[in-house]
């Protein structure tokens, strides 16, 4: 049904004019013409929407809802203004409850291992949607929407408008979660430094490549070492070619999990993951995860893998700031905008804002920034058709355990804090888009030149390559802590590379046969392989895809590309 025809049926729709139902429109009027007046729908059509919002939500007028969210910037918007906006027209009051992403994931866990109606509706990475998908405790979006819910579905909702529902299907191909906010991890340089003369003319000289955008790792780890130790000093300050982290805490298992194995090459092709490994190094036939080992067919403790872990602590130790090593996620975040940081790899998207803000020594005084953020580069075992990174896909979900009036009630309110009326307004406040029509709106068009390649990345065709963790991972609150703790021990010296990877994947095995044997998951349950002999992992190096066989050279020669080339790229539809 075309956007206009849906439009026509809902003033078609009946209005209440007792109960308070013109103060509602009253309300939603007010709310359209004041905080949402930037959207892609005219006035008159986000006034249909709300009218569609009133009637709807009539049988839970005065109803007290509670969901929860982690805190960033875009469910701050929603906690403290589309909440209050959606209670004063639609009379059913919202508590967004906003918490630590750990505590999200615990409360879930909690209500789907107990029955107890702890939240209404929960917004949590589609990260989980292996886990979703296999326990049973969570709604089927695509079957509550057309069964239990329609009556409760938005007829202009659009689905087919959202830019990430490949990450939200499960193994069965069902949606399980519909995406509220988005975000990448991307390479993040100074474009200044970049562009300059002397700086471009003395890298060429010496590596015989011009100075741009790195294509492979190779070509970064060039950089680092050329503004690390050729370039040393900036207007006074030193400066370094690359910044991370490494402290043995919670937070350094993102900086892995997300994606970094995929970005070395160490899976196989597909998207949105790697079939039949997975970015994880989990090997997965038919919808059955099988093992993480080489020797059972898995990829985390593969020849990529260990080269994924042993760039990353090279890179740390000879090219990031001192004590870099002991900082977390949150405490390294803030360096590049401190101005002596040249590129950074792993930079997440959702940093924009904190990174245009006035008086940074990376923006200029007209506002735009000194910085640009781009693709990331691929490492040595890295081929085309596989994955390049790790997008995040904060998601609407819904527990079986939540009482079905409740459950759509707060279903509404989902429905709202995306709907087209406030989507566009939502995106420019946290800048975490999840509509192609907001993507290409004049509105995102004209704060593009303040967002340093957001807007063009998300315009492009290679933001496919960016996915979050998939269905391979069928229980990811059990098996990510795995991470930390294992590249904690490489990261602190504990462990080398290979003896860091090899335990990992001996975890992960361990826990795919304690989910086998407990028969918890409902469907496609692992089924962990045997390991065939003594030379299993030989037999699966020497099979095509992942896991791979060790290269000879890991570091071909590098490559880059110029940032205003990628851009014409990009327009032109190309990836690169």
């Amino acid at each position: 049904m075309k956007y206009s025809s849906m439009l026509k049926a809902l003033a078609l729709t009946p209005l209440l004019v007792s109960g308070g139902v013109l103060a509602d429109e009253a309300a939603a009027k007010k709310w359209v013409t004041d905080e949402f007046k930037t959207s892609t729908l005219s006035q008159a059509e986000q006034m249909e929407e709300m009218k569609w919002f009133i009637n709807a939500a009539k049988p839970y007028k005065g109803m007290k809802i509670k969901v929860v969210s982690e805190t960033i910037a875009t469910h701050v918007y929603e906690s403290e203004t589309l909440a209050r906006a959606f209670t004063d027209i639609t009379g059913i009051e919202i508590e967004h409850v906003l918490t630590g992403e750990g505590d999200v994931i615990e409360h879930l866990q909690q209500q789907m291992y107990t029955g107890e109606n702890i939240f209404d509706a929960y917004i949590n990475d589609s990260d989980l949607i292996g886990t979703h998908s296999r326990y049973g405790e969570v709604i089927a979006l695509s079957d509550f929407m057309t069964g239990e819910g329609k009556a409760v579905t938005l007829p202009t909702l659009d689905i087919d408008d959202f830019i990430g529902l490949d990450f939200t299907k499960g193994v069965d191909g069902k949606l399980y979660q519909l995406p509220d906010q988005q975000f990448a991890n991307l390479y993040w340089f100074r474009a200044d430094w970049f562009e300059r003369d002397d700086l471009k003319a003395k890298f060429k000289a010496k590596y015989g490549y011009e100075l741009g955008v790195p294509v492979n790792w190779s070509a970064y780890e060039d950089i680092a070492e050329f503004f690390t130790n050729d370039v040393g000093e900036i207007d006074g300050v030193k400066v370094y070619g690359h910044m991370d982290y490494g402290k043995k805490h919670p937070s350094l298992g993102w900086r892995f999990t997300d994606a970094w194995l995929s970005m070395a090459g160490a899976g196989d092709k597909g998207i949105p993951n790697g079939t039949p490994v997975d970015e994880w190094g989990i090997r997965m036939e038919d919808c059955h995860p099988v093992g993480s080992s080489v020797e059972r067919g898995g990829a985390t403790n593969g020849p990529a893998a260990v080269y994924s872990i042993t760039k990353y602590i090279e890179w740390l130790d000879k090219y990031a700031p001192p004590g870099s090593r002991e900082m977390t996620f949150s405490e390294a975040g803030p360096i590049p905008s401190q101005g002596n940081i040249a590129q950074q790899m792993f930079w997440y998207t959702a940093f924009t804002a904190d990174m245009i803000k006035e008086g940074l020594s990376v923006v200029n005084a007209d506002g735009t920034p000194k910085w640009r953020m781009a693709p990331s580069p691929h490492g040595a075992y890295w081929e085309e058709g596989q994955k390049l990174g790790y997008q995040d896909a904060g998601s609407w979900t819904l527990l079986k355990s939540t009482p079905e009036k409740r459950r759509q009630a707060a279903w509404l309110y989902a429905q709202f804090t995306v709907s087209k009326t406030v989507s566009l307004k939502k995106t420019l406040v946290g800048l975490t888009p999840i509509r192609e029509s907001d993507i290409q709106s004049q509105a995102m068009s004209d704060v593009a030149p303040k967002l340093g390649g957001l807007v063009e990345f998300y315009r492009s065709p290679a933001r496919k390559a960016w996915t979050p963790t998939g269905v391979n991972v069928p229980d990811y609150p059990k098996l990510a802590p795995l991470w930390w703790k294992n590249i904690g021990d490489a990261s602190s010296g504990a462990k080398t590379p290979q003896e860091a990877m090899d335990s990992l994947a001996k975890d992960q095995d361990k826990v795919l046969r304690k989910l086998e044997r407990s028969g918890a998951q409902k469907a496609c349950a692992p089924k962990l392989a045997k390991k065939k002999d003594l030379k299993g992992a030989d037999f699966w190096l020497s099979q095509p895809g992942a896991p791979k066989a060790k290269l000879a050279n890991e570091k071909p020669q590098g490559i880059t590309v110029a940032y205003d080339k990628l851009l014409q790229a990009w327009k032109a539809g190309r990836a690169m």
